[in-house]
């Protein structure tokens, strides 16, 4: 390697290292926060390392509401709403990538092109809905909006059409029907997308709080950032519990992208092949 490459290449990673250290500062500083006392947050100048750590702020979320139960609403709303969109969406896609049927492009542009209607444009409709159909203050009224995920089917339409067909038509003559092939064949050859697809559906159902506000009118139901929005008081926030709170639910999504942080980077690769 040359001179000037070498410089070339410690420049790339002086920048990439001070440009993580500054994205890296607000969740520092919010770990630093939730072990700080109530007296020590505003402090100047501001105590990177508590001089005196506490765990007051973890016990006092734990205090405040069912902190413990609106985890467990919120880990069972993701967790259903990941698995019912990426059963809906794989067998979509499947359809439109494999499967020959009059009016399959225009279909598929049809559902695609649904991605440019904004959320809040068919929030009212889709609560006139839910409530006609009893559904208000149900788990099934956050959960059921999974079944549509224009999103998820583009994703996966991409990574079956890679699917050399010569592998269907293998299961095909071995006598495998539809769903066997679907199950069997395409979908083990999915696994990197349909892990991304999970990661970013569940990371965004465990984060939405509009909808679930609007569904969930019972509180033994809500789901942790409506939990989290009743930290912030009118007249006062006490930060170190917000932090102690935010920080707790971050835990899921972290642990879900170390396990599937391989899956999820070969998924966003292979999204991005054009059939």
């Amino acid at each position: 390697m040359t001179t000037k490459k070498k410089r070339n290449t410690i420049c790339f990673y002086g920048v990439a290292i001070v440009l993580a250290v500054i994205a890296m500062i607000p969740f520092l500083w919010m770990i630093s926060t939730s072990f700080k006392s109530r007296g020590a947050l505003m402090s100047i100048p501001i105590e990177w390392i508590p001089e005196e750590p506490t765990l007051d702020a973890y016990i006092k979320v734990f205090s405040k509401f069912p902190f413990a139960k609106t985890i467990g609403n919120s880990l069972f709303i993701s967790v259903s709403y990941t698995i019912i969109t990426l059963l809906s969406s794989s067998m979509a896609a499947f359809a439109f990538a494999k499967l020959r049927f009059p009016g399959n492009s225009l279909l598929l542009r049809c559902y695609l092109a649904t991605m440019m209607i904004p959320t809040q444009v068919t929030m009212i409709p889709l609560f006139v809905i839910m409530n006609k159909m009893g559904l208000i203050s149900s788990y099934a009224s956050v959960i059921m909006p999974s079944v549509f995920r224009p999103f998820a089917v583009f994703m996966l339409v991409q990574q079956m059409r890679t699917i050399p067909n010569d592998f269907l038509d293998a299961a095909r003559i071995d006598g495998a029907n539809v769903f066997q092939i679907f199950g069997k064949v395409a979908l083990p050859l999915c696994v990197p997308s349909l892990a991304t697809l999970s990661i970013t559906t569940f990371m965004e159902s465990w984060n939405d709080y509009l909808w679930p506000l609007l569904m969930l009118t019972d509180k033994d139901k809500m789901t942790l950032p409506i939990a989290l929005s009743t930290l912030n008081g009118q007249y006062a926030t006490e930060y170190n519990v917000l932090m102690a709170g935010s920080l707790i639910s971050m835990i899921p999504i972290i642990l879900i992208y170390i396990i599937a942080q391989r899956q999820f980077k070969d998924g966003m690769m292979a999204g991005g092949i054009k059939g």
